[in-house]
This record gives C-alpha cells, sequence and structure tokens, in this order.
C-alpha cells in the first residue's frame, strides 16, 4: 500500500510538473507572437529598458556579466567597466526581446534590416569554392538572425541545443527553419547531418562559444583564462576540406539595422593538434568581439567548470 502510495504521489507531481511547462511554454510562445508585431524601434527600446532595471537591481546577469568583463578587461578602469556593464546589459536585453521579430518576421523584411556587409568579398570566394561553408557565429550582437538570413539566401543546415522549456521546442525549430533551413538537435544525429549537410554544399552556422561539456572540448585560453572549447570545428574542417569565417551581426545604434560581418578564420582552426585547433578558435572570438564588446553575451558562465587547481571566479 506504501509502494503504491508513492507511486500515485509521484505520477501526480510529474502530472503537474508537465502542466506547469505546457503553460509555461504557451506564455512564452504568446509572448512572442506579441513581440513580433512591434516595430524595430519599441522592440530594442523595451530591451534598453528592460537592461536598465538588470543594471540597477542584483540579479545573476548582472553578477556573471560583471565578473567576465572584468576578466576579459583587466585594464579598463573600475568606472569604464561599469559604462561597459551597463551598455551591455540593454544589449543583451534588446536581444532577447528581438527574438518576437527574428522568429516571426518574413524574409524580404528581416533582410531589409542589414544595412552594411563587411566582407563580402570572403563570403563569394568562399561560396565560390563549392564545397559548403562553416560559419562561425558567437554570442555578439544580433546572432538569431543570422540563421534567418543565411537560410533565406542559402541551404542551410543548423544545429539547435534543445531548450530548457520543452513544449516550445517545436516552435522554436519551425520559426528558425521557416526559410527552408534544416535543424538538427546537438547530438550525434545532428554532426552526421552537418557532415552531410556539407558534402552536400550547403552551409552551416555554430556557435562556437558554447560549453562543450566534458565530452565535446578540451580546456583552452580564453581571454588568458582556461574555458572549456568545443573540438567539433576543427574535426568537421579536418573531414570536410570546407571554408570556414567567422560571423557577426552588430546591432546599429537607434535601431537603424544592423552590420553583417564576414572575417577569415585562421588555417589553423583545422590543425590535428587539439590545442593549437581550439586556441585557433577563442581567439578568432575574441577578435569578433572586439567588433562591440558591449554586444557579447558576458551573462553567460563561459569559465565555469575549470580545470583542477584553477579557481572558480563564479563563487564566492
Amino acid at each position: 500500500m506504501l509502494d503504491k502510495s508513492k507511486n500515485q504521489s509521484k505520477t501526480q507531481s510529474s502530472n503537474q510538473t508537465e502542466k506547469q511547462q505546457l503553460c509555461l511554454g504557451w506564455f512564452v510562445k504568446g509572448l512572442i507572437v506579441l513581440l513580433g508585431l512591434l516595430p524595430l524601434r519599441l522592440s530594442q527600446g523595451l530591451g534598453s529598458l528592460l537592461g536598465s532595471l538588470f543594471y540597477w537591481i542584483p540579479n545573476s546577469n548582472k553578477r556573471i556579466a560583471q565578473i567576465n568583463i572584468q576578466q576579459a578587461y583587466p585594464n579598463l578602469s573600475p568606472q569604464q567597466q561599469k559604462a561597459l556593464l551597463q551598455a551591455n546589459l540593454k544589449e543583451t536585453s534588446k536581444a532577447l526581446i528581438e527574438l518576437g521579430a527574428f522568429w516571426r518576421w518574413r524574409s524580404d523584411k528581416l533582410l531589409r534590416l542589414v544595412k552594411e556587409v563587411h566582407g563580402q568579398d570572403l563570403l563569394e570566394q568562399a561560396i565560390a569554392q563549392n564545397k559548403g561553408v562553416i560559419f562561425l557565429a558567437p554570442h555578439i550582437g544580433a546572432w538569431e538572425l543570422i540563421g534567418s538570413y543565411l537560410s533565406a539566401v542559402y541551404p542551410s543546415s543548423f544545429l539547435y541545443r534543445p531548450p530548457n522549456i520543452p513544449s516550445i521546442e517545436r516552435f522554436m525549430v519551425n520559426a528558425r527553419g521557416r526559410f527552408g533551413a534544416t535543424l538538427a538537435p546537438t547530438d550525434s544525429r545532428g554532426v552526421r547531418c552537418l557532415m552531410k549537410a556539407l558534402k552536400n554544399k550547403e552551409v552551416t552556422a555554430i556557435l562556437p562559444d558554447q560549453d562543450p561539456g566534458e565530452s565535446g572540448g578540451v580546456y583552452a585560453p580564453f581571454f588568458d583564462r582556461p574555458a572549456r572549447t568545443m573540438t567539433l570545428v576543427s574535426k568537421l574542417l579536418k573531414k570536410t576540406g570546407s571554408p570556414c569565417l567567422f560571423v557577426v551581426m552588430q546591432r546599429l545604434p537607434k535601431a537603424k539595422g544592423y552590420a553583417l560581418h564576414f572575417l577569415q578564420a585562421d588555417e589553423s582552426l583545422a590543425s590535428k593538434e587539439t590545442k593549437i585547433a581550439t586556441q585557433a578558435l577563442n581567439t578568432g572570438v575574441e577578435q569578433c568581439i572586439s567588433i562591440a564588446p558591449e554586444q557579447y553575451l558576458w551573462c553567460y558562465k563561459r569559465f565555469r567548470k575549470p580545470p583542477e587547481g584553477i579557481t572558480d571566479i563564479y563563487k564566492n
């Protein structure tokens, strides 16, 4: 009887959790649809206001961003670091509010937002090789717009990390793939999907500054501190021979749109030496960040779970 009662309690708890997840999913989807009705200027204005609140109210995003900025820019004065932190929280909040537009707007409307393209010759040279292209898109500016831009112009396949709210996964996949892109989760099947796409001369974009976990990467210096760094990029380059470019979608001031930057990736990204390849990857990400440091996702725990003997900067 006791075991039966425990099982019933677990079932009820599971059902309650599922209902909460469904309700949260409906709320998030409804919010994104609503935000998609707003003009860009109003969306970014709301993001700026939200970022100001994050700056003045104690919260984990502010704390983590402050720690990361201090690590990355130790030569800045305390006043300069505070100014960068305040600007960064505004820009990060804009990226959140912009999801409504990026997941809902038509392709022609989104493409018109890209006012400048830097490194167009690099893009054309990479496409002309007819080997597919690997784009490395760090979490800077409007990185969510990059996938929409590429898939609206080229046959594309992308990996995605399943969201923390399972009930919005299909909504997210449909939104990101509505211009024809193929999306696959970040597992072994997804990697095989990327390999096939590149062999079929498609383009793909990878977020190279995510923590790959213990099995997906090694430690490499990032702003002079070891960070777990993915080895997926170097493996893909060695197996496919595809050209590789870094790409940044920089947010222009006063809601004027975006500037798209293509940067040449270092050839050592394809090195057989893992340490050399991962260091080249992180160096490339640092170069991308230098385009707009205030627009980088500094609230992400990039240095979490450091190697033995290295202090965890996120712990008091």
